[in-house]
């Protein structure tokens, strides 16, 4: 694991400590197995960002103190330089760029991905998190289930859903996709 990983799991680790929550019952809320949970918490396995979203939601912290151990102290604007943004590494598919990290008490969390494309017979890989969802397709092509359902969205295309349901995507033809995640 990248050493940004390890210092989220550590951090996670000991916010979890600190409000006295045992590893099963914050497992159970957040809707995952134990064992699942423990590989985030000690840095075996990557950690979805829609999970540390909902996991420094219960813990009553910022996204940005659980990824960089800074409290976001912006509360007018936040401006984000064209390739600026918070890089959270989350997977080798997915690059994430985190674009209000620094600004406190947000009501959504924006960011620009970027997936690499798989072999076409790749699985999407699932996850489901609280709250709801919008993408916006800047570039390429993405196969995006939600569900049972397959969608197509190509540059120019939105998707608003209920991130409660199991759903993932892929990048399509050949080559990576990029698209404005914004997680409510």
């Amino acid at each position: 694991m990248s050493d940004q990983v390890k210092l989220i799991a550590q951090r996670l680790r000991e916010l979890r400590e600190i409000k006295g929550i045992s590893v099963q019952s914050f497992a159970k809320e957040l809707h995952i197995d134990t064992d699942i949970y423990l590989a985030y918490e000690n840095a075996e396995s990557d950690i979805p960002v829609s999970l540390l979203y909902d996991a420094a939601g219960k813990l009553d912290v910022d996204l940005t103190t659980l990824l960089t151990g800074r409290e976001p102290k912006l509360h007018m604007y936040s401006h984000v330089k064209n390739g600026e943004g918070l890089d959270v590494e989350r997977s080798k598919q997915y690059k994430y760029k985190n674009l209000a990290y620094n600004f406190l008490n947000k009501k959504a969390e924006p960011f620009l991905v970027t997936v690499d494309p798989l072999p076409d017979d790749a699985p999407i890989s699932l996850n489901a998190h609280p709250g709801q969802e919008m993408d916006y397709v800047l570039e390429g092509s993405l196969m995006v289930q939600i569900g049972e359902a397959m969608l197509v969205l190509s540059e120019g295309d939105t998707l608003f859903y209920d991130a409660n349901y199991p759903h993932g995507m892929k990048a399509i033809g050949g080559k990576p996709a990029k698209f404005l995640a914004i997680i409510f």
